[in-house]
């Protein structure tokens, strides 16, 4: 009786193809955004608990507000389109380190840009990404699986040389090392975690928004007609070219502006290792287990991939168990894998599917099924 959308008529087209058709969900939704953009901020601001300290808010929402930004962006490319992608961590150090330079200035033979404030820096530095996406999607023309996954890690060790190599990147720093500019946005300065942590939301709701829609849409249907076959989608006249293109180029977008949200609001000072292959790694497990083809997928994978070692961590603290730092730091690895072989066997689909079947199983309770 709880989720039931018996009776729940439509009257026009529109309302038949909203993205949350039922009242339930609407609801649901609607509440979602009033927690995490007021309650959270409130309960931060006055430290009631859980957040009695700023760790949560530090180590907890905020990495895994840009994470999921980055799961929504490779999700549009491997979950809707069907291109393996395995060089997330590049086109995220791409972003952080093409928005640092249009933070601090851009002066490369004729071309001189003077510092530009931070939210253009961010988004061109997605652009920069997303532009360097388009020119590795070109070999998904012709070959596709592991083959381009190759072709997309060869794009992971290539900037991690060149950002680590390259001193201009960094603005020739002996250490290689470099800090991201003041978080200034429309004179506003940006400095506090609740502060970091409402501007991280803002990118993820607008950019999921955008993504929800854009997989509803035309160009969504030609991603997925690739995926499940790319002869038959030709053959009925969807354009491999400029469908898997596009899939490159917002994916990349997408995986820059978090990349330059991951090091202008979470770390603050950074070097090229903070984007090598696992990161990439870590961002492909999110999809997988979250669910490919699903935007609520990215979030639930990013916080089972990100919340479950913390806890793993800290239970046996908690529970008093004289164990030491490398103990646990095995363990949370041993278990983390354990789980995530475990989740594909259960439930090959991810956590967005596991959604799916208990909404349908809520819309026959309380009747046998």
């Amino acid at each position: 009786m709880l989720y039931r959308e018996a009776g729940q008529f439509k009257t026009s087209y529109a309302a038949d193809m909203a993205v949350f058709p039922i009242r339930q969900d609407r609801i649901a939704f609607w509440i979602l955004l009033a927690v995490v953009f007021v309650g959270i901020p409130l309960l931060a601001h006055f430290h009631i608990w859980p957040f009695g300290s700023d760790y949560l808010l530090r180590a907890i929402l905020i990495p895994f507000l840009i994470l999921s930004l980055a799961a929504v962006g490779l999700n549009i490319l491997t979950g809707y389109c069907g291109q393996l992608s395995l060089g997330s961590g590049a086109f995220m150090a791409i972003g952080a380190y093409c928005a640092y330079k249009f933070g601090t200035g851009v002066d490369i033979l004729w071309l001189s840009i003077p510092p530009l404030p931070v939210l253009p820096s961010i988004l061109l530095g997605g652009l920069m990404a997303a532009l360097v996406g388009v020119l590795f999607g070109v070999p998904s023309l012709r070959i596709k699986g592991l083959y381009l996954a190759v072709a997309t890690l060869a794009a992971q060790f290539f900037f991690d040389w060149v950002f680590a190599r390259v001193k201009w990147f960094t603005n020739y720093t002996p250490s290689g090392s470099v800090n991201a500019p003041q978080l200034e946005f429309f004179g506003l300065f940006v400095n506090t975690p609740i502060e970091r942590y409402l501007l991280c939301l803002i990118f993820v709701v607008v950019f999921a928004a955008i993504a929800k829609n854009l997989v509803r849409g035309n160009l969504g249907r030609q991603w997925m007609a690739i995926r499940d076959m790319d002869i038959a989608a030709e053959l009925i006249g969807i354009r491999p070219l400029y469908a898997k293109l596009m899939a490159f180029a917002i994916s990349s977008f997408m995986v820059g502006v978090a990349g330059a949200l991951w090091a202008f609001v979470y770390l603050g000072s950074w070097e090229p290792l903070a984007f090598n292959i696992d990161r990439s790694f870590q961002i492909l497990f999110m999809v997988i287990i979250g669910g490919l083809g699903s935007i609520l997928g990215s979030f639930l994978g990013a916080a089972f991939i990100l919340v479950l070692p913390i806890l793993l961590d800290q239970v046996p603290h908690a529970l008093g168990i004289p164990i030491s730092v490398e103990t646990v730091s095995l363990l949370v690895f041993i278990v983390t894998g354990a789980l995530i072989c475990y989740l594909l066997i259960v439930e090959p689909h991810g956590f967005a599917r596991l959604w799916s079947t208990a909404k349908e199983k809520l819309r026959l309770w309380p009747y046998p099924y």
